[in-house]
């Protein structure tokens, strides 16, 4: 796994960040060391599988990158499941096309990797979608679409797993900035510099808008999901879970 030194050196402009090749050869040490919970989140979706996957419906891994996801997923997902691995990235895509085709895929669900907007996807009936740390790059005014469209897919029974980095709203500006000092420290123990982690942060400026986890626990509500949990948080990092409950519950 090559090591992310993309900020390492002082640039004159640091221009917008965007998931490239460059980004693709250092992607696993990235996000391993700048998302807190990341490996705790991941964990569960194999779990989330074996709970809510049914039998010959589609799966989503939306913004799937280099498809940590989707792996998981197909270790539990019934055999006559799809997988729709979705990314907007060339790079991440052709990484992730290539690392497939050497794997076998006897025994298990059939993956369907696809480079598309999630924006543009028409979803089938799914029992499971998981969105990690991808609909922070959708624009605000439309990602209440998305999580409709999504839900609307949605067979009884079935989940969402959205994964996010939050903020708080100005009422805790405090809280706010605590965590935003202790996301740096985790970041600075796994080796990144000061000037990493400012250049990356205006890399990301504009790009990544975060929300508070009121915000999008009740947009999941508002489009329909009866149940609604917040079951991991670590510092400005959480995720939900949302379920579309059946008709006799």
């Amino acid at each position: 796994m090559a090591q992310d030194t993309l900020y390492k050196l002082p640039r004159d402009r640091v221009g917008e960040f965007t998931f490239d090749k460059s980004v693709v050869e250092v992607f696993p040490d990235m996000i391993a060391r700048s998302v807190p919970g990341y490996a705790s989140v991941l964990s569960m979706i194999e779990q989330l599988t074996a709970r809510f996957a049914q039998p010959d419906t589609h799966l989503y891994d939306l913004g799937c990158s280099l498809g940590a996801g989707t792996e998981l997923m197909r270790v539990q997902a019934p055999t006559s499941c799809v997988i729709h691995a979705v990314d907007n990235s060339p790079a991440m895509i052709a990484r992730l096309e290539s690392v497939f085709a050497t794997e076998a895929l006897q025994g298990r669900c059939q993956v369907r990797i696809r480079l598309a907007d999630v924006m543009d996807i028409d979803f089938q009936p799914t029992s499971l979608a998981v969105m990690n740390w991808t609909l922070q790059f959708i624009p605000l005014d439309r990602r209440t679409e998305l999580l409709q469209r999504i839900f609307d897919a949605m067979l009884p029974g079935g989940a969402m797993l959205l994964s996010e980095k939050i903020a708080l709203d100005d009422q805790h500006q405090h809280q706010h900035n605590l965590l935003t000092e202790l996301h740096q420290d985790f970041k600075r123990a796994h080796g990144y510099s000061d000037l990493e982690i400012a250049q990356k942060r205006t890399a990301l400026e504009n790009r990544l808008i975060p929300e508070t986890l009121s915000v999008h626990c009740q947009r999941l509500s508002q489009v329909g999901f009866e149940l609604v949990v917040p079951w991991f948080q670590c510092f400005n990092f959480a995720s939900i879970l949302a379920v579309k409950q059946s008709s006799t519950s």
